[in-house]
C-alpha cells in the first residue's frame, strides 16, 4: 500500500472517515488495552514470580521499574521516529517485538533474564503508543469525528485499568504466572493480521536528519528524573535522589538548547509556546497524576481495611471506569459549542468533589462512598483527558503527530509515576508519624507493622488476641488519617489542573 501524508488542518470542514477509518480505530486500540492491562496484572503476579524465581529484593523491584523507565526514556524519540520512516511501520515493528518478548517473558527461567525481558518489553512499548495516537491524527481529518476518536480511543485505558484486577486474578487463579506475559499475544496477533489492510500510512513528508545525539539527551533526561522520583517514593529524600534530579534538569537543558538551535529538531520547542499545547499537556498530567495516585490508595483500602478479595475490589471500582468512559464519550459533543478553558475546569469540579468525598467518607469505613467518590473522580478525569489530548494533536502540525503524540504519552508515564510518589508518598510517610504501636508487641513486628499497611496486616496474622486487634485497629486508623490528607492533597492538584486549564486554554496561542 502507497504511503500517504496528511496535511489537513483538521477543522470541522474536513473530510470525514468512513467505515475503514472506524473499524482502524478498533484495531489502534487494541495496543492501548495491552499496556493498560499490563501495567496491572504484574503487581497481581509477583507473589507467585517470587516464588517461582526467588529475586532479590533489588530484583523484584527491578522487574517493575525497568519497564517505565526504557518506556518513558524513549517515548519521544521512538515518536519522532514514527514520523521520519512511517507511524504504521513502527506500529507493526513493536506490536512483533512486544508480542515475541512478552511470549519469552512468560517462561524466563530467572529473575535477571525477565529483568531483562521487560526492559525490551519497555523499548518496544514506546514503538506502540506515539503511533496509536498519532495515526489517529492522520486518519480522522475531521476534528469532530477526531474528538470522538479519541475519546472512544481513550476507553481502552479505562477499560484496561479495570480489566486488569479482574483478569490478573482470573489468570493465576487457573494459570502460572507467566499467563499474564501470554495475555499479549492474542490481543497483538488480530492488530498485526488487519492493521496492513485497515490503517494507513502516515509519515513528515521532510523529516529531516536523524540527531543521535538528541536521542541520548532525551533519555538522559526522563531515565534519571522517573528514576529519582521512584526512588524518592520508596527510600525519601536522599543524596541519591537529588544527584538524579539534577543530572535529569541539566540534560534537558542540554536538550532544549539543542532543539532550539538545531535546523531540524527532533522536537519542535516552539510548540510549547501555545496555550493550546503546553496547558493541555499539563492538564493531563495533573490530572494522571490525581487518578493513578487515587487507584494506589483506594484499592489498598478495599482490601486491607474492608477485607474484600482482590478481585471483589476490582469490581467494586468498575463503575469509577464506566464514568470515565461515558464521560469522555458524552464531552464530544459538548465540545463543539463550550470551549476548552471552560469545559476542563467545569469537569474537574467532579474530580475534585471525589476526592473531598473520600476524605470525609474513609474513617467511616463504609464501601458505597467510596464507589460514589470513584465514580465522581473518574466523570471529571475521563472528561479532561479527552479533550487535552485533542488539542495536543490538534495543535502540532499534522507532520509531527509522532512526536507530539510522544509528549502526551510522557506525560502520562510521568503522572503515572508521580502519581504513585507523590500521593503514595504522602500516605506511607503519614502513615508511619501517626501510627502508635500498643504495648507489648516485640520490636520485630512493630517495625513491620510501621512500614506499611499491608507489613502491618501480615505481622497481624501472627499475633494472639487482644494484641492483634489493637494494632490493627491502630495501623488501619493510622492509614485512613493518610487517606484523609493525601485525598486533599489530590483536590489540590485537581484544582491546579483546572486553574491552568482556564488560564492557558482562553488563548490557544498565548505563551
Amino acid at each position: 500500500m502507497t504511503d500517504q501524508v496528511r496535511t489537513d488542518t483538521g477543522g470541522v470542514h474536513a473530510p470525514r472517515a468512513g467505515l475503514r477509518g472506524w473499524l482502524a480505530l478498533v484495531v489502534l486500540m487494541l495496543p492501548v488495552l495491552l499496556v493498560s492491562v499490563d501495567n496491572t496484572v504484574l503487581s497481581f503476579a509477583l507473589p507467585e514470580i517470587a516464588v517461582a524465581l526467588a529475586p532479590t529484593g533489588a530484583q523484584q523491584l527491578w522487574m517493575i521499574d525497568v519497564y517505565p523507565l526504557v518506556l518513558a526514556g524513549l517515548l519521544v524519540s521512538m515518536g519522532t521516529m514514527g514520523d521520519r520512516f512511517g507511524r504504521k511501520r513502527m506500529l507493526l515493528i513493536g506490536s512483533i517485538g512486544f508480542a515475541a518478548v512478552s511470549a519469552l517473558a512468560a517462561f524466563a527461567p530467572t529473575a535477571a533474564l525477565l529483568i531483562a525481558a521487560r526492559a525490551l518489553l519497555g523499548f518496544f512499548g514506546a514503538m506502540l503508543m506515539p503511533s496509536t495516537l498519532a495515526l489517529l491524527r492522520s486518519t480522522f481529518l475531521n476534528r469532530d469525528q477526531r474528538r470522538l476518536a479519541i475519546a472512544i480511543w481513550a476507553t481502552a485505558f479505562s477499560a484496561g485499568s479495570a480489566l486488569g484486577p479482574i483478569v490478573g486474578g482470573f489468570l493465576l487463579e487457573h494459570f502460572a504466572w507467566g499467563s499474564v506475559f501470554l495475555l499479549a499475544v492474542p490481543v497483538l496477533v488480530p492488530l498485526l493480521v488487519c492493521a496492513p489492510f485497515l490503517v494507513t500510512e502516515s509519515r513528515d513528508p521532510n523529516p529531516g536528519r536523524i540527531d543521535p545525539l538528541s536521542i541520548v539527551l532525551s533519555m538522559a533526561t526522563m531515565v534519571p528524573v522517573v528514576y529519582a522520583i521512584k526512588e524518592v517514593a520508596t527510600e525519601g529524600i536522599g543524596a541519591v535522589s537529588a544527584v538524579l534530579i539534577v543530572v535529569g534538569v541539566l540534560m534537558g537543558c542540554l536538550f532544549v538548547r539543542r532543539q532550539t538551535r538545531s535546523a531540524s529538531p527532533m522536537l519542535d520547542m516552539a510548540l510549547f509556546r501555545r496555550g493550546s499545547f503546553s496547558g493541555a499537556i499539563l492538564v493531563n498530567l495533573f490530572s494522571v497524576v490525581a487518578l493513578v495516585g487515587f487507584m494506589y490508595f483506594v484499592p489498598q483500602h478495599l482490601q486491607l481495611v474492608l477485607g474484600m478479595a482482590p478481585m471483589a475490589a476490582g469490581f467494586a471500582l468498575l463503575p469509577a471506569m464506566v464514568a470515565i468512559i461515558i464521560s469522555g464519550l458524552v464531552v464530544v459533543p459538548i465540545a463543539r459549542r463550550v470551549p476548552p478553558h471552560v469545559i476542563i475546569p467545569a469537569a474537574l469540579v467532579f474530580t475534585v468533589v471525589g476526592y473531598l468525598l473520600v476524605s470525609v467518607a474513609a474513617p467511616e469505613q463504609h464501601l458505597a462512598p467510596l464507589i460514589a467518590a470513584s465514580v465522581l473522580v473518574g466523570l471529571g478525569i475521563g472528561a479532561a483527558e479527552t479533550i487535552s489530548n485533542e488539542l495536543i494533536l490538534s495543535s502540532a502540525p499534522s507532520a509531527k503527530a509522532g512526536a507530539a503524540s510522544a509528549v502526551s504519552e510522557t506525560a502520562y508515564e510521568l503522572g503515572a509515576v508521580l502519581g504513585t510518589a507523590v500521593l503514595g508518598g504522602v500516605i506511607t510517610a503519614i502513615y508511619r508519624a501517626v501510627l502508635v504501636v500498643p504495648d507489648g508487641i516485640a520490636s520485630q513486628t512493630a517495625d513491620a507493622a510501621r512500614e506499611t499497611l499491608a507489613g502491618a496486616y501480615s505481622a497481624v496474622q501472627d499475633l494472639t488476641e487482644p494484641g492483634a486487634s489493637a494494632l490493627w485497629a491502630a495501623a488501619t486508623e493510622a492509614f485512613e488519617s493518610g487517606v484523609a490528607v493525601t485525598s486533599l492533597i489530590g483536590a489540590g492538584l485537581v484544582v491546579l489542573a483546572a486553574v491552568i486549564g482556564a488560564v492557558t486554554l482562553r488563548n490557544p496561542r498565548t505563551r
